[in-house]
């Protein structure tokens, strides 16, 4: 099976190092990957909103299967595109309609699906232009700290959590009306701050039954003990110890379960991966939010701790037989830590060669690229995250520190990782 994988950062290369593996995959094709997934198979110059280069791409080549990785071709619709192309209907593509990417795509169609299935979540109000002056006098009544999201797709900066009114007030109007996050942020949710500690669960669905994957814990903020600011992610660790077994069964029962029945009942096509951001406060889970992709970088932990064939896991999505499928996952426990370039998340210089990688994997500890590109045979930076170290380990410490060993020789200018990735944990 000729298959195109779609995406460039380090999510993309762990699928990309997965699904080589598997003896069902003839050929991989990574659009538009990076320097590491050339590792996997050919890169291909196209572009993810594309969709007619795409298609054709996949036409040429024979593409059996289309895997997505980030959010952004699936918000705008690109299974309903291969669906209504009658020379594109016979091509697998993994990944939710349209409408079930607004899980993802708009915050508030999520927070209402939650309250129409009773899925437990955080109260809200949402508020635009029109009932502005509503938002500032609900703004007032709520205790702090205030969470605002933009309802739009704001590239993983969208979430502000304000400490006073007065910087709640002031990001409302930045948002709404000064347009501080484009489109994304014209309506405005704004949410009851909910105190407890965080993981990422992960969900296979082929639209009626699921598979669980390996649970995750990842750190967004830049500097050491959760300081400094928002990012794509700084790193991961799996399995995540607070997730216990009966834990994991009152999310399943009060927030997985209620959400593929949900999706059925709304008659929308969902044949993908359903991201659950999960707080645990006390000892009950709350659904922060959905994404209807893998996380990056916790499918950097997930991915390597999966067992499976991940081709034969996406063959029995789009054959609706995930119901005799079975995660088998590895006992050791998994640490990512991301190097990104200095500066990030704010201004940063590409193309720095990156020297000290070690090509390939070892028993321990594997690379993936996210932010990389390759000329005259050297591999640069061009990005912000710019690669992460993924590591075992019979424990948490064990891997994270085999992961920041691995990145000390790794080098390239202003290179920065955080040390503490799985602190409360050690």
């Amino acid at each position: 099976m000729r298959i195109l994988l779609l995406g460039s950062g380090g999510r993309e290369h762990a699928l990309a190092w997965k699904l080589s593996q598997s003896e069902l995959c003839s050929e991989l094709f990574i659009a538009p990957g990076n320097a590491g997934t050339l590792q996997y198979g050919a890169n291909v110059d196209l572009k993810l909103s594309d969709f007619e280069a795409i298609h054709a791409f996949c036409l040429e080549e024979k593409v059996a299967m289309v895997i997505v990785g980030p959010e952004e071709p699936l918000v705008n619709g690109i299974v309903d595109f291969f669906q209504s192309a009658v020379r594109g209907r016979d091509i697998a593509v993994i990944g939710p309609s349209k409408a079930g990417a607004q899980l993802e795509g708009s915050k508030s169609f999520a927070k209402a699906f939650m309250k129409r299935f009773d899925i437990p979540t955080a109260a809200y109000g949402e508020f635009d232009n029109e009932n502005y002056q509503e938002g500032i006098q609900y703004m007032q009544q709520q205790k702090l700290p205030i969470v605002l999201k933009a309802d739009g797709l704001a590239g993983g900066k969208g979430v502000l959590i304000c400490m006073n009114h007065v910087e709640a007030m002031a990001e409302f109007e930045l948002m709404i009306q000064k347009s501080k996050f484009g489109e994304a942020g014209r309506k405005v949710v704004v949410e009851e701050f909910l105190s407890g500690i965080e993981l990422s669960v992960f969900v296979l669905t082929d639209g009626k039954n699921y598979v669980i994957l390996p649970e995750a814990k990842d750190y967004k903020r830049a500097g050491v003990g959760d300081t400094g600011l928002n990012t794509g992610g700084m790193g991961a660790v799996s399995p995540v110890p607070f997730a216990t077994e009966e834990f994991m069964q009152k999310v399943e029962e009060r927030i997985i379960r209620p959400t593929i029945e949900g999706l059925e009942k709304d008659n929308i096509f969902y044949q993908g991966i359903i991201f659950f951001g999960v707080i645990k406060v006390g000892e009950d889970p709350f659904l922060i939010e959905y994404n209807c992709r893998l996380g990056d970088p916790e499918a950097e932990v997930v991915i390597p701790r999966m067992k499976n064939d991940l081709v034969e896991l996406y063959l029995a999505t789009v054959q609706q037989k995930l119901d005799e499928a079975q995660i088998e996952t590895e006992e050791l426990a998994a640490c990512t830590v991301v190097a990104v370039s200095g500066g990030y998340p704010g201004d940063f210089t590409k193309g720095y060669e990156i020297e000290g990688l070690k090509v390939g994997i070892s028993n321990t500890s594997l690379v993936f690229h996210a932010a990389t590109s390759k000329a005259a045979g050297k591999v640069l930076t061009n990005g912000g995250r710019v690669l992460c170290v993924t590591s075992y380990g019979h424990s948490i410490a064990e891997a994270v520190l085999q992961s920041k060993e691995v990145l000390n020789s790794i080098y390239f200018p202003d290179i920065y990782f955080r040390s503490d990735i799985g602190y409360e944990f050690i």
